[in-house]
């Protein structure tokens, strides 16, 4: 049995796990992954997880957590600015949920609705009928992201919570995604309506770093913020009648399958 099918699915694992979840355990870790002794495990770590390092910026890489949000050259991300197609914020594992009234029903895992998400009824309801797209980073992944779509954003909302993994067996066992601590944006955007682009943390993620907290004119493509360390969710929600995504995503998400994207791809298109 791995470590997290013991914590998530046994009596004796989630006694285990509950400290592990809260945020002070978090910021230790990351406070410990700030630290110059930390460079030490940059090597290991990458090749660990098949990371070519020649991909990347790496000039002043003091710690880990420098590394680990470290800067990817931009040619290798190029960006589709192409105002008809829906943009990727970010790298990850792609799945598209329907949103039913209020409940998203994502395959093999916990439901959840927009409003335990969003922590606001009225906002969750312009989404009904609209599209959950669920980016999974994994701690392979690019972990900077930029801004789906230009537009004006709302000062940024903050909910303290949890820090479970984002791994699917967490995702099966509860409804994490409403239990994590999380930060999300309203924006009013230029080509998709008003939609929200929302960031969530993980397991020893203690930090969500946004570079704009304010409201604020923003571009389709400029770099929202970044995650540390650990692997993390960004959640964009669509309104109804606003897109379409491409059939083959949907296909693979209705099969419970996670599709991989890049920052700046076409995933979709405007109605």
């Amino acid at each position: 049995m791995s470590g997290l099918n013991f914590l998530y699915k046994t009596k004796v694992g989630r006694i285990i796990l509950r400290p592990l979840l809260l945020k002070p355990v978090s910021d230790f870790s990351g406070w410990l992954l700030d630290t110059k002794v930390s460079k030490c495990i940059i090597k290991p770590f990458a090749k660990g997880n098949n990371i070519n390092l020649e991909d990347y910026i790496l000039d002043d890489i003091k710690c880990f957590n420098d590394f680990f949000c470290r800067r990817i050259k931009p040619e290798l991300r190029p960006l589709d600015m192409d105002e008809e197609h829906l943009m990727a914020p970010c790298d990850g594992l792609l799945k598209v949920y329907p949103i039913s009234e209020d409940v998203v029903l994502p395959v093999k895992q916990s439901s959840f609705t927009i409003s335990d998400l969003l922590r606001d009824k009225e906002l969750a309801k312009e989404f009904y009928g609209g599209y959950c797209l669920v980016y999974r980073l994994c701690v392979n992944h690019y972990h900077r992201y930029s801004y789906f779509e230009s537009g004006v954003k709302s000062e940024d909302i903050v909910i303290p919570g949890l820090y479970h993994t984002v791994q699917p067996v967490a995702l099966e066992a509860g409804p994490v995604f409403i239990e994590n601590s999380r930060q999300y944006t309203v924006i009013n955007t230029k080509n998709f309506g008003k939609c929200v682009q929302m960031e969530v943390g993980a397991m020893l993620v203690g930090r969500i770093v946004n570079n704009q907290m304010e409201s604020i004119s923003i571009e389709r493509g400029v770099e929202k913020g970044h995650f540390e360390y650990g692997g993390s969710t960004i959640i964009v929600l669509i309104p109804p009648g606003k897109a379409t995504i491409y059939r083959e995503i949907l296909f693979a998400s209705e099969n419970g399958e996670e599709t991989p994207v890049v920052m700046g791809q076409d995933i979709g298109k405007k109605l």
